[in-house]
């Protein structure tokens, strides 16, 4: 799985070309329609494209749960059995 982690992105978030592949529309509202219907995390910005992250992408689009990687507690070392 490390091998997804080397691939260089070129952007934050996804072209205009891009998004129109994976929603197969080029209409906005299809776009979020779709991107809805398959529990993708977007957001809109001021003239209501949605916006999609390349690495979440990656990560959906490899079967990969993007919540796994978010958690509630921040993770801290344990240092109860240095000595």
């Amino acid at each position: 799985m490390t091998a997804i982690f080397e691939l260089v992105i070129n952007s934050e978030i996804l072209s205009p070309e891009e998004l129109i592949a994976i929603t197969g529309s080029t209409l906005k509202a299809h776009q979020v329609q779709w991107l809805e219907k398959n529990a993708w995390v977007f957001f809109k910005n001021r003239g209501g494209d949605p916006i999609v992250g390349t690495f979440y992408t990656r990560l959906k689009l490899s079967g990969i749960n993007p919540k796994s990687f978010a958690t509630s507690e921040a993770w801290t070392p344990d240092f109860t059995r240095a000595h």
